[in-house]
């Protein structure tokens, strides 16, 4: 068995993919499995990662996997943990990059805790600018409950961090269903997977370890696109509160889902001039709709206990379904007309997030 297994997608990441399979190099040990998983790439990214594979194969495990259509990233790295053999897991995306040595210092600080996961900041990559970001919990090298890191709800916890990217898992979670994605989401793959991963998982602990170089500004990225994949993260946190409802802590818990869903709806919100018109219009009929699914006192708790200027704005948002579900009809109201506008909650969203604090 490989001592880890890392998992990268790659999808018409041409100009940087020479970059992550030369630092994949500089990390390479013939117990390391290196997990390539092609997501049906129109550009030259398959020859690329064809050639790579070959020179990595003399210094590490390789396995190159191409997907005959594109699933995205959530189903990319699914097809990845498939194919893990490695008692460890961690994950980089194919236009990152490492630093030389990090997975080395990795696996040792994981196997030393003997804990289910570990978390490590990273280092922000803009053009040639270079920032540390940390993870929010501050106390490092302890091993702790994961589920104890969720809140406080006004606050930036560990599932606000959500980079899949930023730690390594043992293959115990993995063979208990927890490091899998949700098929098929486009963007904010990553949020019900670090909820699940902190409700049910039993230690976990934060290193002082920055080796993941994150670059962000790059064109293909969705964060940059204004498309209909980028309202995914209402499917996302739709699942978010929903799975943490059936928690056996879910009084303690919700009030933080909800309050970072909120937060996640006002952000994309206040920059509706980066979708397209038509998507800009779906947003805010799908952000109404999620509103309405929500418990509607626990929503009342938060947005008095949230910032004026983000409860503003998701408040008109709810009083203009609510006049229009209460509002007379031309024929007058009866108890059993049915609302024109609301959802109940056994309704799914019709797509399923983008970083933002809660």
């Amino acid at each position: 068995m490989p001592k880890l297994s890392v998992i990268v997608p790659f999808y018409n990441v041409q100009q940087y993919a020479p970059d992550t399979l030369r630092s994949l190099r500089t990390n390479a040990r013939p117990d390391f499995e290196f997990v390539l998983v092609d997501d049906h790439s129109k550009d030259e990214t398959p020859a690329i990662l064809e050639r790579a594979a070959e020179e990595l194969s003399a210094v590490a495990r390789v396995r190159l996997i191409r997907h005959e259509e594109n699933g995205g990233l959530a189903t990319a790295r699914n097809t990845g943990l498939d194919a893990a053999q490695g008692e460890y897991v961690t994950f980089l995306d194919g236009d990152d990059w490492l630093a030389r040595g990090y997975l080395g210092e990795l696996v040792t600080a994981i196997e030393e805790l003997g804990c289910d996961f570990v978390r490590v900041d990273h280092v922000q990559a803009t053009g040639r600018a270079r920032t540390l970001v940390r993870h929010p919990l501050g106390r490092r090298g302890e091993v702790l409950r994961p589920r104890e890191a969720i809140l406080p709800a006004d606050r930036t916890t560990s599932v606000d961090y959500a980079y899949a990217w930023a730690g390594a898992y043992h293959r115990r979670l993995l063979d208990k269903g927890l490091l899998h994605f949700t098929d098929g989401l486009r963007t904010a793959e990553d949020r019900p997977w670090i909820w699940k991963l902190h409700r049910e998982a039993e230690s976990f602990a934060v290193l002082n370890l920055h080796g993941v170089f994150y670059r962000r500004g790059v064109a293909s990225s969705l964060t940059q696109i204004g498309d209909v994949r980028q309202l995914d993260f209402i499917r996302a946190f739709d699942q978010v509160v929903d799975e943490t409802a059936r928690d056996p802590e879910a009084g303690r818990l919700l009030p933080k889902a909800v309050r970072t869903y909120c937060a996640i709806i006002a952000h994309h919100l206040a920059e509706t001039e980066k979708f397209e018109p038509a998507v800009a219009r779906q947003l805010r009929t799908m952000s109404a709709a999620a509103i309405q699914r929500m418990p509607q006192e626990l929503l009342t708790d938060v947005l008095d206990r949230m910032d004026l200027r983000r409860s503003a704005k998701l408040r008109r948002l709810r009083r203009k379904i609510t006049s229009q579900k209460t509002g007379p009809s031309k024929t007058g109201t009866s108890k059993t007309d049915p609302p024109k506008t609301g959802t109940s909650k056994t309704d799914p969203s019709k797509t399923g997030t983008s970083e933002a604090a809660a």
